[in-house]
């Protein structure tokens, strides 16, 4: 065993050189999965609107959509039943496997999530494509790693590597991938996870630019920067961002709890009822299927009635928590995007009736909706601000953006809603029925950082003074560029880096322990 540990401590010296190397496989195979699956849903997006265009106003052929639509629902259940890891966008997933909480099959993940998704596109669900795009090329990176025979330790960084990887080549977005992994993945800060994951995500996105080139995600037309008067009303934006924010968090979980109360239902009839939606959508509102792209492009590029904004917004809202609830394998970070848009061009509207904004910034406030509402749900508003500017390619909104982003952070959380990935996670350890491993086998050792906060605990704490958890060997402290061996005298300061080594089968619990350890309030 101390063979083991001075091994895994000697191979973690040369992490920052090996991981580059590593981080650029991970980024080029991931990189091509994720185009692929990409490009494969642009497809069926089109494919859809053909076959709409084909059948509508013939019954019989309608019909048989619908049939089509519940063979659909029926193939899903059937890769759900191979795979349950498949369920949702994925990020719960991958952050359950970060803690040591889930094992994910990379083998059964990648081709059901792939097939899956691509089905609940072509039939219309509101889902996106950047969690699966995220839970598929960390699976890349766990992929490397069982090829390469890597330890745990190093497997983390590699999934953080591909989760980089898949975010950047969904959205030609390879800052907003790298502030994701690190900000919401692996939540840490250190020169070694950083260096990889850019130069996976770098990669990742050169293989997508190649193939359909540099363009951002959405062509918005910005004409005007914002002026300093209207500073105000990007506060109120915020609140009112904070506010939905929260709501949408709770909606969301509680469509989710309905379908899973309702005893009646199985896997498949649960997938039945977003594609039977689907169905009659496509005929009636076809607008709000998909992912909603269109939507916005719509949006920005004309004036549309503020009554008009709201139904799209109230019926995407409802359809994409009803896609989401299901259990399907789709994202809901982009369909938020689009309801955040939606938000904002409402108030914009409002402004420019009752309030004498100048339309001419209505694109302003669509923008700035998306960031905020993306940090009132998702709780990340350093990548919420980069990805809105990757996608949209304006640089000269970063100061109201930051404004917006912060604003909409601090009120959902006076709200007390909790990120929404955290709380799927929740959600999906209780149905696994989770609980920590309490065998005798000892299985890998594993590194892992940790950064002591303000107003922690830890916070100008002796080391000899902590309660530190069970079978948690601490193997140095990290303060800037200096490593420091800890010793029982060692002071301990906000920003320091405290890495542990902890046995596999102990990850999860000594990574609960040491999370309250480094945050709780004295």
């Amino acid at each position: 065993m101390r063979d083991e540990t001075a091994k895994t401590i000697r191979r973690a010296e040369r992490f920052q050189i090996i991981l580059i190397g590593e981080g650029l496989l991970v980024g080029g195979i991931a990189g091509l999965v994720v185009l692929l699956y990409r490009m494969l849903l642009g497809s069926a997006g089109e494919w859809l609107n053909r076959i709409l265009a084909y059948v509508n106003g013939n019954p019989l052929y309608m019909a048989g959509w619908f049939a089509v639509l519940m063979v659909f629902a029926w193939v899903v259940s059937r890769l759900l039943a191979f795979e349950p890891m498949i369920s949702g966008s994925g990020i719960p997933q991958l952050e359950g496997e970060m803690t040591g909480k889930l094992d994910q099959k990379w083998w059964r993940v990648l081709p059901a999530k792939f097939f899956g998704g691509f089905l609940c596109v072509l039939g219309g669900l509101a889902l996106g494509r950047e969690g699966p795009s995220i839970q598929l090329g960390a699976m890349v990176g766990k992929s490397v790693s069982n090829g390469l025979d890597r330890g745990k330790t190093e497997e983390k960084f590699l999934l953080t590597c591909g989760a980089g990887a898949g975010l950047s080549a969904a959205f030609h977005a390879p800052l907003a991938g790298v502030m994701f992994s690190l900000e919401e993945v692996h939540k840490n800060f250190s020169a070694s996870v950083l260096v990889s994951v850019m130069t996976a995500s770098l990669t990742a996105d050169f293989i997508s630019s190649t193939v359909i080139g540099t363009e951002s995600v959405f062509q918005f037309d910005i004409v005007k920067t914002l002026p300093p008067e209207y500073y105000g009303m990007i506060v109120g934006l915020g609140i009112v961002l904070g506010i939905l924010g929260a709501f949408y968090n709770w909606f969301t979980l509680k469509v989710q709890e309905i379908y899973n109360r309702a005893s009646f239902l199985n896997t498949t009839t649960k997938l039945m009822i977003p594609f039977f939606c689907a169905g009659i959508l496509g005929f009636t509102m076809p607008e709000l299927l998909g992912s909603g792209h269109t939507l916005l492009e719509n949006l920005t590029a004309g004036d549309i009635m503020l009554q008009t904004i709201l139904f799209i917004l109230i019926g995407r809202f409802l359809f994409s928590a009803i896609s989401f609830g299901s259990g399907a394998p789709g994202g809901i970070f982009f369909p938020l995007l689009v309801l955040g848009g939606f938000i904002g061009g409402a108030f914009a509207a409002v402004g420019v009736k009752y309030f004498g904004l100048d339309a001419v910034y209505m694109n302003n406030f669509v923008v700035l909706a998306m960031a905020g509402y993306f940090s009132a749900i998702v709780r990340a508003p350093i990548t919420g601000i980069i990805l809105i500017f990757e996608m949209t390619g304006s640089l000269s909104q970063m100061l109201s953006l930051a404004v917006v982003s912060i604003t909409a952070y601090v009120i959902a959380t006076l709200l007390k809603s909790k990120p929404i990935y955290e709380s799927l996670l929740e959600r999906l350890l209780k149905k696994q029925g989770y609980q920590a491993e309490e065998n005798s086998a000892h299985g890998q050792k594993v590194l892992t950082n940790f950064t002591v906060q303000e107003g922690s605990r830890l916070e100008e704490a002796l080391i000899s003074e902590i309660v530190w958890p069970e079978n948690c060997l601490l193997v140095a402290i990290q303060r800037g560029s200096e490593e420091i061996i800890p010793k029982g005298r060692t002071k301990l300061f906000v920003g320091d880096v405290i890495v542990t080594m902890t046995d596999e089968r102990d990850m999860a619990r000594v990574h609960d322990q040491m999370e309250v350890l480094c945050k709780e309030m004295q």
